[in-house]
């Protein structure tokens, strides 16, 4: 480690720094002349006038006193990382700030009471980084998103009883996400669900004793799970599955006696 406080890294294996304008970047007339001096920002690595993102970040990670003086600048990627390190109280102009990347960042920091007119807002990037750091009933409006992945983050996030209202929903990767956590007593109806990955989730949690719900299921992965768990009385059928693997994890589970 230098005295800087960075680890040792790799080359970037990139150009010669240039600015978010293509010109090259020159210490010479640079702001921050004390903090190169002192080690605190080195021109190729950690340069807030650099153009890449990774360097920008690095200049802040170790020089987070000068975040706040960024705000304003006119790259978006500096306004965005910088409001990563920013004081909170600074950040509530950006939440109108042009940029998305700019408005997700200060939504993540900001107070939940204070950015929840972002559920609405027009980029789903910004409703995702909502969807992700919302709880409870300030999630509802993002789980009825018009946007796929919008509504995915949300679920995930979501507490088991909100998780019920996506029963139903039209993407099989949200359903399946419902049919992990939702509560017991509706995974019943997800049991006739037309995507196996969802059925399978519902084989993996389903009380034993409806599991014969899918005992006949076409899906082979989900008779498997089916047989996993099923009681060992139950297994006879599954002893002639067409499915080899069904079969022998039938014949395994008898064999063994367990339930």
């Amino acid at each position: 480690m230098d005295k800087s406080g960075l680890q040792p890294m790799e080359d970037d294996d990139a150009p010669p720094a240039i600015d978010w304008l293509g010109n090259p970047v020159s210490c010479l007339d640079c702001p921050h002349e004390e903090n190169r001096v002192s080690g605190l920002c080195d021109l190729g690595r950690a340069c807030v006038r650099d153009l890449r993102a990774r360097r920008i970040d690095r200049f802040f990670s170790i020089n987070p006193g000068l975040a706040d003086s960024y705000l304003d600048h006119p790259f978006f990627e500096v306004r965005s990382i910088a409001a990563r390190y920013a004081s909170p109280f600074r950040l509530l102009p950006l939440l109108s700030d042009v940029e998305p990347d700019v408005r997700a960042m200060a939504a993540i920091r900001l107070p939940a009471t204070r950015v929840l007119a972002l559920r609405s807002d027009p980029d789903r990037r910004v409703r995702i980084a909502l969807a992700r750091r919302l709880a409870g009933e300030d999630l509802v409006p993002l789980l009825g998103d018009p946007d796929y992945q919008v509504r995915l983050s949300a679920a995930r996030s979501a507490n088991a009883a909100l998780l019920v209202g996506l029963i139903d929903d039209p993407e099989p990767d949200i359903r399946r996400e419902a049919a992990r956590r939702v509560p017991l007593m509706h995974l019943p109806a997800l049991v006739a669900d037309p995507e196996p990955l969802v059925r399978i989730e519902v084989a993996r949690r389903l009380e034993p004793a409806r599991l014969h719900l899918l005992a006949a299921d076409p899906d082979f992965r989900v008779r498997y799970a089916v047989a996993e768990r099923i009681a060992v009385n139950e297994l006879p059928p599954f002893l002639q599955d067409e499915d080899e693997a069904v079969r022998e994890l039938a014949r395994e589970r008898t064999k063994d006696g367990k339930g």
